[in-house]
């Protein structure tokens, strides 16, 4: 789960809780004193009503005192009414069984006063004696609704309406306050995807805005670290182009030396100087490639851009692989070539696919194939090269594409190249906008390079 919906859920299950503990204050706060109040009242209507129900029965009988009995269910929490003589005897009654009442009305009869039973939670009992002129006596037991706790938002069906628009609220909040806490977090992450993908004139802190708290001050932070990674790089491009470009005169001479050494060598020496020529020729092209990439990557290298034939232009190299690979007991084995053909430089897309092919015939095992297949797909061009090379460990694929890099024992100078190669060939395919990647399939490499037929630069 991601922090915006963690920060939104608390929020949340925050405003429940406090909803939950107002509810309960004023069922625990409120319950009480109307409890109290409430067994005033009883005591004193039961008092009046018995009083008033003795004069009745004796001026009006049996007739009157129903009227009356009537009267007081009206309007009132008086759900039952019952009359019973001192010697048991039933003048009026609810319910059929009144024996469960005996205490109560043997309690009134003995004090002369209201008496409460209040064992029920919903009910309380209230029972008071009363005389008639002529003597007799009797106990009005009344049965008494307790008062309920007001809802939060009352009884009605509204209710239902308002506690709807009270969650709905409640979400709009979280949302809004967990957005703007996480807000800047995903600007953030955002910034720092860019600058690993190599956009190192990410800022973020005018993003971000003047927060004012943690969070701008991390963007602001951001933004110098990414300053000093910018500047480093920077200058670790621009090094390596000037050391590039100075290196290329005294190379030029010492190839001239060494062509003038060659005219005046004996036997003994031509073994040397061909080993020194070999040399120079190597560091002449790691010099080359170097220039190479240092334009591509700063996009100073504006190329001229023509249709190109990538069928042919695959074609092409993979046929010249082939001648290469036949010495070395390999073979390329073009799968598929669909037609298809983009505006772009054909010198760099050569450039890009011969490298990754070279790449796969150094590394491939003996007596094995590398495969090519080029595909016109969805507006793209893809082209996929694999060998059965045993691949490369899967946390060091993103880095197959870095200056001099290389993977284990296996890809070391000792191979022959220079670690520049696929570095290349990324550039190349990012010129054009188009992108490479490489994985693992069935115990070989496999590197894709997609172009797009109609975008891109026209």
């Amino acid at each position: 789960m991601n922090l915006f919906f963690k920060i939104f859920l608390w929020f949340l299950a925050a405003i429940a809780l406090m909803i939950g503990v107002i509810i309960f204050l004023n069922w625990t706060i409120q319950t009480e004193p109307v409890v109290s109040r409430w067994q005033v009242s009883i005591r004193n209507q039961t008092g009046i009503y018995a009083d008033t129900a003795g004069q009745i029965y004796e001026q009006q009988g049996m007739e009157g005192l129903r009227t009356f009995i009537d009267r007081l269910r009206v309007g009132t929490t008086i759900t039952e009414i019952d009359i019973v003589g001192k010697d048991g005897s039933i003048l009026f009654a609810d319910v059929a069984d009144l024996s469960g009442y005996q205490q109560l009305v043997g309690q009134t009869f003995q004090s002369g006063d209201v008496e409460l039973e209040l064992n029920s939670p919903d009910s309380a009992l209230a029972a008071r004696k009363f005389q008639t002129a002529s003597g007799a006596e009797y106990s009005l037991i009344i049965r008494w609704t307790r008062p309920q706790p007001v809802q939060v938002f009352g009884e009605t069906r509204l209710r239902y309406a308002r506690w709807i628009g009270l969650f709905i609220t409640a979400l709009i909040v979280c949302y809004i306050l967990a957005l703007y806490l996480t807000s800047p977090i995903r600007k953030l992450r955002e910034a720092a995807q860019r600058l690993a993908e190599g956009e190192l004139d990410t800022r973020v802190a005018d993003r971000v805005g003047r927060r004012g708290d943690e969070l701008s001050g991390l963007a602001r932070d951001f933004d110098v670290m990414a300053e000093q990674i910018e500047s480093l790089i920077t200058s670790q491009k621009t090094l390596s182009r000037d050391i590039s470009h100075e290196l290329r005169s005294p190379l030029a001479r010492l190839n001239v030396a060494l062509e003038i050494a060659k005219t005046k060598a004996n036997d003994a020496t031509r073994p040397s100087l061909d080993r020194i020529e070999t040399e120079s020729n190597r560091l002449n092209e790691m010099i080359g490639r170097l220039l190479t990439l240092s334009r591509l990557e700063s996009g100073t290298d504006d190329f001229e851009r023509a249709n190109v034939n990538l069928r042919k232009l695959v074609e092409q190299v993979s046929a010249d692989a082939e001648f290469e690979a036949a010495a070395k007991g390999r073979s390329v084995k073009v799968v598929k070539l669909d037609e298809c053909s983009l505006k772009g430089s054909e010198s760099l897309l050569q450039s890009a696919v011969e490298n990754v092919l070279r790449n796969a015939l150094k590394y491939t095992k003996p007596e094995t194939t590398v495969e090519v297949a080029l595909e016109a797909t969805n507006g793209n061009a893809r082209i996929v090269v694999r060998d059965q090379g045993g691949g490369v460990p899967e946390e060091q694929l993103k880095n197959l594409f870095r200056p001099f890099y290389r993977v284990g024992e296996a890809r070391d100078r000792g191979s022959g190249g220079t670690g520049l190669g696929l570095a290349i060939t990324e550039q190349a395919v990012h010129a054009h906008d188009g992108s490479v990647a490489a994985r693992n399939v069935n115990g070989g490499l496999e590197v894709e390079i997609k172009l797009p037929l109609n975008g891109g630069h026209q």
